[in-house]
């Protein structure tokens, strides 16, 4: 499938001169800096750091089985979501379309992109339609978001029912991949250069343990990519996470001890669940948390607070009545959390 990515961009977007930096306008080995007006004292963080994160780039490159020009990092995934709407929705005109339930920042993107969002809702399964979705569709709409595993349903999405999306949808699909590690699903990494209105976005903040250095990864089409670089930050990614992230990338297999702990877990945690009384289902998850509902998810979740646990009431969102979340913890915080549980009276 081609698509003309100079007519899905903004017209401002298309025609911006991007901000030239210092440190992308000098390329080379050099002993004395004198040209960004840094301070020469304190280093090594007293210069900028690099701008389109190279030596992090290779790094995920090798282990992702992609190029680093098919790479943005960005400050978490909400950056790049943010970018998607400046880079391809005009204000007041353009619309997108995403799943309902899923995660929050879409909506709250769109609106203050001032752009409409038009969810579509999610069977009593939380599966979609490719035909609803698709029908929800019009000649502005830009965007698609498919999270998967959704944020806060759990489960993984057909990729057979997203491929078909990707094949029909003319605009940019994006398929937030932020709990895929804990999936069995395989990633849509694996189809970036099949489809060019593929977006993948993925982050350091869940199977990676990282969630304080505020770094999210979006894989799409070097040119979809240029034009990321072209309208972000210069210096969104600071020295210290470009650091700590190269420190985490070094030691692959302590994440995957981390991801199959917390797999583990998860499933021993929704065994034990499921022999509480008030607890009338836990929905099957592909992510690091169960969606579970109660009898009454406010009064459950109001008696664990005074336990000192805290979980999510998502009784306000779409489909999930009486449902709250759990993250998976350790061992050690699951078993505090059945421990109160099993004193709960309702």
């Amino acid at each position: 499938m081609k698509i003309d990515l100079n007519k899905l961009l903004r017209p401002n977007i298309r025609q911006l001169k991007p901000y030239s930096s210092a440190r992308n306008e000098f390329k080379g080995e050099a002993s004395v800096f004198l040209d960004a007006n840094e301070n020469p004292f304190n280093p090594p963080y007293n210069r900028y750091p690099d701008p389109l994160q190279w030596e992090v780039k290779e790094k995920i490159a090798q282990i992702k089985g992609v190029s680093p020009e098919n790479i943005l990092l960005g400050v978490g995934s909400d950056e790049p979501i943010d970018l998607l709407f400046r880079a391809f929705c005009r204000p007041g005109i353009n619309n997108v379309v995403a799943i309902d339930p899923t995660y929050g920042m879409y909506k709250v993107c769109a609106d203050i992109n001032d752009v409409e969002y038009r969810p579509v809702v999610l069977n009593e399964d939380f599966d979609f339609s490719p035909d609803k979705l698709l029908d929800a569709c019009d000649e502005n709409t830009k965007l698609i978001f498919l999270c998967s595993p959704n944020n806060p349903t759990g489960n993984a999405l057909s990729v057979t029912k997203i491929v078909e999306v990707l094949t029909r949808f003319s605009g940019i699909v994006i398929v937030d991949e932020a709990y895929i590690d804990f999936s069995s699903q395989p990633s849509f990494l694996k189809k970036l250069n099949e489809y060019p209105n593929l977006v993948v976005l993925q982050t350091f903040s869940k199977a990676w343990g990282s969630a304080g250095i505020r770094l999210g990864m979006a894989f799409a089409s070097s040119e979809i990519i240029s034009i990321f670089n072209k309208i972000k930050y210069p210096y969104n990614i600071n020295k210290l996470t470009q650091e700590h992230a190269l420190i985490l990338l070094s030691h692959q297999d302590q994440v995957r001890l981390w991801v199959k702990d917390l797999i583990d877990e998860r499933n021993e945690l929704a065994r034990q669940l499921a022999a509480f009384s008030f607890i009338n289902k836990i929905y099957p998850s592909d992510a690091n948390f169960l969606l579970v509902k109660t009898n009454d998810a406010q009064r459950l979740y109001n008696y664990l607070v005074t336990k000192g646990i805290i979980v999510r009431n998502r009784s306000n969102i779409t489909l999930c009545m009486g449902c709250i979340r759990i993250t998976v913890g350790t061992s050690e915080e699951n078993q505090i959390l059945l421990d109160a549980l099993k004193e709960y009276t309702f």
